[in-house]
């Protein structure tokens, strides 16, 4: 077995759900209007995570916000390719650092996105809140979603919320892990069947007045299923402006895994880039087939991805392995359903 496979096998094992934690079908969810409540994180810690270029507060262009994936830091996951690609183009972006390497509570997590939002939005002493563009892989395609559906104030800053491989649905993949051993909280939290997946989705999934790409791979094989349109990072209902592409429509034959998706593949940079730079969700049809036989998306150094891509892998990894197991989904927080008294 090579050392990516076995990195792979660890961290579908850890991805591993069953039919615990789900959400019964009769559950009584928050209004989609509902104003949000107080973030609960101290104002000092949500201000540390979040990290910007000097050209978000002068660059008249809307910001870009990088929300990294499960185990990993914005370095981690960010700093060997997107931001180095973000950089060459001089667009303004910040990164968002979620708690314990993104591997607890969820809800948590959804706070530091609205955090950054909103600060995202005011950059510059603006008169007029200005919107933000996300880029999410993974986890940090599906967070942000859990920040529109419970602060509905956030829904008038974002312009594209754009996920690479996001678990909006979960994943099915080796179920016994969770039920045997235990899992990191937000591990639990992305099964399929999970009772924080059944409240993100529920009423609809998207909103009017923000365009939504979720790029995926046919290959997928942590986020799964993804192999159509009806698979897990795929949204549908709701009045948003809405794009699911699978890198597999623009080259077909393409072989992306889940981590490459979020690192290294460049159809799905490609993709990411057409929609924060064209109105609306992105467009397959305007994606030149040369990205095809393109080894790296931009900002990838060909002479220290190995050694990057190494660091990288080992990460996901040994957070995986490593990271406290519990026995249980966390609770839905008091907000979240529709018998919470009134703020």
């Amino acid at each position: 077995m090579s050392p990516q496979s076995r990195i792979l096998t660890i961290v579908a094992c850890a991805l591993g759900f069953g039919m615990l934690g789900a959400a019964s079908a009769d559950a009584s969810y928050a209004p989609i209007n509902q104003p949000g409540p107080a973030l609960e994180v101290p104002r000092a810690q949500l201000r540390a995570a979040l990290r910007c270029t000097s050209s978000v507060s002068t660059d008249p262009r809307e910001p870009i916000l990088l929300v990294p994936g499960t185990t990993l830091t914005p370095e981690e996951n960010f700093s060997w390719n997107y931001e180095r690609a973000l950089n060459a183009l001089a667009l303004p972006y910040c990164t968002i650092e979620l708690p314990n390497h993104a591997m607890s509570d969820i809800q948590v997590a959804g706070e530091y996105v609205v955090y950054a939002l909103r600060s995202m939005s005011q950059f510059g002493a603006r008169k007029a809140a200005r919107k933000v563009q996300v880029i999410g892989y993974s986890q940090g395609g599906m967070v942000p979603r859990w920040a529109l559906r419970f602060w509905p104030d956030t829904r008038k800053l974002i312009d594209d919320d754009i996920g690479l491989d996001a678990s909006n649905h979960g994943t099915i993949t080796a179920e016994s892990s969770c039920v045997l051993n235990g899992c990191a909280p937000a591990v639990w939290q992305q099964r399929n069947t999970s009772a924080f997946i059944a409240a993100l989705n529920s009423y609809q999934e998207t909103f009017p007045g923000i365009s939504y790409t979720e790029v995926y791979s046919y290959n997928d094989e942590i986020v799964v299923p993804n192999t159509s349109e009806e698979g897990s990072s795929s949204v549908h209902s709701g009045g948003g402006t809405i794009a699911n592409i699978a890198v597999q429509q623009v080259c077909p034959g393409h072989v992306a895994d889940h981590l490459a998706m979020g690192s290294y593949d460049p159809v799905g940079y490609a993709l990411a880039l057409d929609a924060i730079t064209h109105a609306g969700p992105a467009q397959a049809a305007r994606i030149g087939l040369a990205v095809c036989a393109e080894p790296f998306q931009p900002g990838v150094d060909p002479e220290t991805f190995a050694t990057d891509d190494a660091r990288y892998d080992t990460v996901i990894a040994e957070t995986f392995a490593n990271y406290p197991h519990v026995a249980s989904e966390p609770p839905l927080k008091c907000y979240v359903t529709a018998s919470c008294p009134a703020r």
